[in-house]
């Protein structure tokens, strides 16, 4: 595919604190890599062979991290100086394009055809095409709404119940036609959905289409979680879905696993892990690079992630444990809390109720419970 992409990926991930308190959503871990990777997988899969990334909070970690190059993509980065919303952001990055482009949001996962797509852009031959995706609670999103001809008709935030008749909502992929980024005031921050599509519908020159596939806006912890299961149980698809196998178990390269502990699977326990005698961990759980789980401990619906440890005798449950956090001896940490990268949970805590323990933080012994 000859279109190049313009990625943004300027959020700073404030629902998903403290996980983000030192690294850029876009580059929290995955199972096994960067959440952007896999926007990178998806279009190197239909041959895109240009990224304009648009970033403005912590740039550098997508640029060392990646380079200039992901396998045969080459990336390019533009670093707003202050935020320009999504328009503003568009227009910023793909100055110097003179043909259509995709524009996708850096922060969710997604896997569809773009080939079909793009097919459907051109057959209709308007100004931008938008990529909509059907969602089971549609009063949490924006919808929009379409005319037979998969032209929009309007778009409708924030439906009321007697509102809603479509399902559809915007995926946050688009075509665009170069000559769309001359409805973007440069300059200032600009919404390409409240500002620049209304303008396209009054012109009759959007149009929006669903395509089979996979969507999740990686926002909350609970979609953070949701993410890892859909890797592991091969709804969305991946390279490491693949390597996981027939019996959705994947032990990576350098990985001690105690001969006496158990895997229940689907579950992925990362390189230089230490998996002590006794502990259980799966279903559904993901230990990352260099974690440790001590012995007769349960990880269970979890992420434990790189560098973390996991002491005896505790029990983490439906919850996110961050990079090098601790989590102390016979402690429970269930109801979707999460420690942050660096805390310390001392020994015999239990967190629940979707507490948050924040980055560098340390909880003394017996200090929380829950009755």
């Amino acid at each position: 595919m000859s279109l190049p992409a313009v990625i943004l990926v300027g959020g700073l991930g404030t629902r998903l604190r403290p996980l983000t308190e030192r690294t850029r959503k876009d580059m929290l871990p995955l199972v096994d890599r960067p959440q952007l990777a896999y926007t990178f997988d998806h279009l190197r899969r239909f041959g895109v062979d240009r990224a304009i990334i648009s970033c403005g909070y912590l740039p550098t970690q997508i640029q060392e991290h990646f380079g200039e190059r992901y396998g045969d993509l080459r990336l390019e980065y533009r670093i707003e100086d202050e935020p320009l919303g999504t328009g503003g952001a568009i227009r910023f990055a793909a100055a110097g394009v003179d043909g259509p482009f995709l524009a996708l949001n850096g922060d969710s996962l997604r896997e569809t055809d773009l080939h079909a797509l793009v097919a459907f852009h051109r057959e209709r031959g308007g100004r931008a095409t938008i990529l909509l995706t059907p969602v089971e609670d549609p009063s949490r999103y924006g919808l929009v709404r379409l005319h037979g001809d998969g032209r929009v008709r309007s778009f409708l935030e924030k439906p009321r119940p007697e509102e809603i008749d479509t399902n559809l909502i915007n995926a946050g992929l688009y075509v665009l036609e170069p000559d769309v980024l001359d409805l973007i005031p440069p300059g200032r921050p600009v919404s390409i959905e409240r500002e620049v599509f209304p303008q396209l519908v009054e012109e009759g020159a959007v149009f929006g289409v669903a395509l089979p596939g996979y969507w999740l806006d990686i926002g909350t912890p609970d979609a953070y979680l949701q993410a890892h299961r859909d890797v592991l149980e091969r709804n969305f698809v991946t390279d490491v879905g693949d390597e996981l196998g027939s019996d959705f178990t994947l032990v990576a390269d350098g990985a001690q696993v105690s001969p006496e502990a158990r895997l229940v699977p689907p579950v992925y326990v990362g390189p230089d892990a230490r998996i002590a005698a006794g502990a259980r961990i799966g279903s559904l759980a993901v230990i990352g690079r260099g974690a440790v789980v001590g012995e007769g401990a349960s990880v269970e619906s979890s992420v434990v992630c790189a560098g973390a440890t996991v002491a005896a005798g505790a029990t983490v449950t439906g919850s996110i444990v961050g990079e090098r956090a601790t989590v102390g001896a016979e402690c429970e940490v269930r109801g979707l809390s999460v420690v942050g990268p660096g805390a310390r949970v001392g020994d015999r805590n239990m967190l629940d109720h979707g507490m948050r323990v924040a980055a560098e933080v340390t909880i003394d012994e017996g200090a929380v419970s829950f009755s």
